[in-house]
Parts: structure tokens; sequence; C-alpha cells
């Protein structure tokens, strides 16, 4: 084994992988080396791996300043990072072979629908954010992380990106860097923003990927604790504490095969459950005269019976009052009853209530929520059929995910039990399906090459 194997390995380890994963993820280190050998990229490196994440309970709540319950996932991206002395930037998929090559530019025009859409917008945004003279990076990424399938694929790529073109130009040791960004809550919301086009701090709004998300991906993928689950409140970030999770306990993710793009094919149905809570919370509050940012803080003004009343008469010419009513009712629903519920259930080691917490958000999603299909509301009732102590959806919707919450020593049978018994329902989803164990992983970390 030669030092930068090992090096990897051991760090992997130190992380808490097991000796599977690491052997895993050693692999894909392995290929980002060979990437960057084959285009003769410098020998100054630096690693780092950027785990996915599962939602587990707190559907679309953190772009309306509610509160969720998340956790990494111990799949993710591998990434190699030579810094370059000119502007340029080359990013190497190492596992598919394609690669993507433009220069460092506030003027960049990322390529809509593409992977590449990711590393250049970040590019862009890092050009008008920190401006100078950018030093360019060959970037190498490898990934075991489904894409399109809840998992934050796409978020997990723009921190990627971000942390490799960061690390090439020194930007933790600049000014706007040291000023901002010093915390990862404070980087989380600003990778966030570079997603959703939004400002952040001192930073302008620029271009985004195309969708109006919030900072729930971003606060899991750099902020999470291995063994744990997170629970955080949003707009900004605000960590409310931890829950261990149970040590005799796993997570069953599945992949029900139903892409969810969020740049793609699910856009725009992302983006009206987005715009249904903007609009829910200006029609509200300008009927109850008063003033707020988001769903939260409209509710610290006034009560929901009130915010409920008011959107039962509205008349706004792109939704209905009962789109509003629904969109509204889920918020208050999840963040504010269910979220608290389900943490103090767990916390408590009180499985069977922490389980009809989680069904309940899996219910409201379908009803009030509007963003599954009927392969992920058959998964998440066919786990608890099973044997499964909790499970949901989670993610974007309209497609994705479902997680379980089972024993460990009845993981590999329940597996099979659940993959049959959705294969059964689904045929057609044989090939596209996809069903993995897991336990919450480490949030992003560096790697040391020497």
């Amino acid at each position: 084994m030669d030092s930068y194997i090992r090096l990897v390995a051991n760090g992997l380890a130190e992380r808490g992988f097991e000796a599977r994963q690491v052997e895993k993820k050693t692999r894909l280190f392995e290929k980002c080396r060979s990437a960057l050998d084959r285009i003769k990229a410098g020998n100054d490196r630096r690693a780092f791996f950027v785990p996915g994440r599962v939602e587990v309970i707190g559907k679309h709540t953190d772009y309306c300043g509610g509160r969720s319950v998340v956790a990494a996932v111990d799949q993710g991206i591998a990434v190699l990072v030579a810094p370059r002395r000119d502007g340029e930037v080359r990013f190497v998929d190492a596992v598919f072979g394609e690669e993507a090559s433009f220069t460092l530019s506030a003027d960049l025009q990322p390529k809509i629908g593409h992977w590449s859409n990711y590393p250049m917008t970040t590019a862009r945004r890092i050009a008008r954010d920190f401006p100078g003279k950018p030093r360019g990076a060959d970037v190498a990424i490898a990934s075991d992380l489904v894409p399109a399938a809840g998992m934050s694929s796409s978020s997990a790529l723009i921190i990627a990106s971000f942390f490799g073109l960061a690390a090439a130009d020194n930007l933790a040791r600049t000014v706007e860097y040291i000023s901002d960004l010093s915390t990862l809550p404070e980087l989380a919301c600003y990778l966030a923003a570079i997603e959703a086009g939004q400002g952040y701090k001192g930073f302008r709004p620029d271009h985004g990927v195309g969708t109006a998300g919030g900072s729930e991906d971003h606060t899991a993928i750099l902020c999470s604790q291995a063994g744990c689950l997170g629970v955080y409140s949003y707009r900004p970030v605000r960590p409310e504490g931890t829950i261990e999770f149970p040590a005799d306990r796993c997570i069953v993710v599945a992949s029900s095969g139903v892409v969810a793009e969020k740049t793609g094919r699910a856009m725009a149905l992302y983006n009206r459950a987005s715009r249904l809570a903007v609009v829910a919370c200006e029609v509200a509050a300008a009927a109850l005269g008063v003033e707020a940012e988001d769903l939260a803080s409209l509710l610290r003004l006034v009560g929901p019976e009130r915010i409920t009343r008011a959107l039962a008469a509205s008349k706004h010419p792109e939704f209905t009052a009962d789109d509003l009513a629904c969109r509204f009712e889920h918020f208050v629903t999840e963040s504010e009853i269910i979220v608290p519920k389900a943490v103090e259930a767990l916390r408590s080691s009180d499985i069977e209530e922490w389980g009809r917490q989680v069904d309940l958000s899996q219910i409201k999603g379908a009803e009030l929520l509007r963003n599954q299909v009927p392969e992920t509301v058959i998964l998440a009732a066919t786990a608890r059929e099973h044997g499964a102590d909790a499970s949901s959806a989670f993610g974007a919707g309209f497609g994705g995910s479902v997680w379980a919450m089972t024993p460990t020593t009845d993981a590999p049978a329940f597996v099979e039990r659940w993959r049959d018994a959705y294969l059964t329902a689904f045929p057609l989803n044989v090939s596209r399906a996809d069903f993995f164990v897991t336990r919450p992983g480490p949030a992003a970390f560096e790697l040391a090459l020497s």
C-alpha cells in the first residue's frame, strides 16, 4: 500500500467509517488520483470527502425559517484538488471520465441541465465574491452517492466544488471569508445562497442553479456528527441540539428509481412548493398588517388561527386560497408540532411514538405538501408493514428516496423483504431502484495527505 492510499484509508477510519466503507471510499480516491495524473495536474494536492444527507423529518421547512432533523450518510463525493498557476479550472468526473473546463470568471455562463452547472455556478460566484487574481485548479471528483435521489447530490456537488476551488486559492485566509464565513452554519448559509442565487451578508445575489431552496442540505453536510441526528432551524441556521441515534439501529435508504433532479423535470414542482410558502407569507402578512420575512417569523408575530383565516379569505391571482392554506398548514404541522414531538420521543427512547410522528410527517407531506409520488408512498408504507420502526420519504420530493429505521441485526433480511414488496408493486423500476444500509455519518472533512 503506497503512502497516499494509507493516509486516505487511515483518515477515513479515524472519522468512523467501517472497514467496508473505508475500502470503498479509498477506491474513489484512487480514481481521483488516476484522473489528476492523467491530465498531468500538480502534485501539491488536497483531499476532501463530502457526504450526502438524509432529511429525517422537516419536509420543505428550511426556506420557511422552520426546523428539521437531518443526518449525513456515509455515501458521498471524494474530492482531490491540485492548484494551478493560472485562472483555468478543470473538473474531472473520475468515475465516468467526463470533463468540464472553464476560466474562473465572474462572467461564466453555466450549462443548465448538465452536471457542470454546479461547479461553474460555484466558480462564478467565487470570482464575484472574492475579487482579485483568482487561482484556478484541477479538481477530480468520484461519487458513490445516488444522483437525483433525494440525498442532496446537487448540494454535495456545490460544496465539493467550493472546497476544491477555495483550497486552491486559500479563500479561508481572505478578509471576506474570515469576516462572514468563519463558522460552519455561516458557510452553510453562504453555499445555500450560491445554489439558490441569493445574497448573503455582504455577498450580492447572482445566478443560481435554477432552484429556490434553503440551507438544510448544506447544513447537514457541513455540520453533522457521526452517530447523531442533528436538529436545526433556519434563516439563519441555528443548531437546536443533537440526538444520539440508537446504537442497535441503522438507516436503510431505498431509492425509488423515480428521478428527482431539481434542475430537471422536478424543478418547476419544487419551485412551486417554495413559491407557495413565499406567497402565503406575503398574503397573510399584508392582510394582518405586519411585516415578516418567512412563515416562521410570521408565526412569531401572529397566531396560526389568524393566519389560517387570512389565507382562507385570500384571492391571489397565482394560487387558490386552498393552495395557500394547505401550504401553511403543512408548515405549521411539520415544523411546530411533528418535529418537536418526534425529537422528544427519540430522546426518551420511545420508538413507538417516534414511529407515529414520522408516519404523520409522511401522511401530511402527501396530503398537504403534495410532493409525493405513488412509488414513495408505497415505499414508506411497505417499510412499516415489513417491520421498520419508522419510515418516510425525504428530499425535494416528486420522486427520490425513502428512509427506514430498523434493528441492525434484521437489516439484511429487512432489505430483502422491502425490496421484494416494492418491486412487486412497481416491477418496471427493478433496474433503477437501489437499497442500501447506512448510519448517521460525519460531516464533510479534509483528509491529511502528509
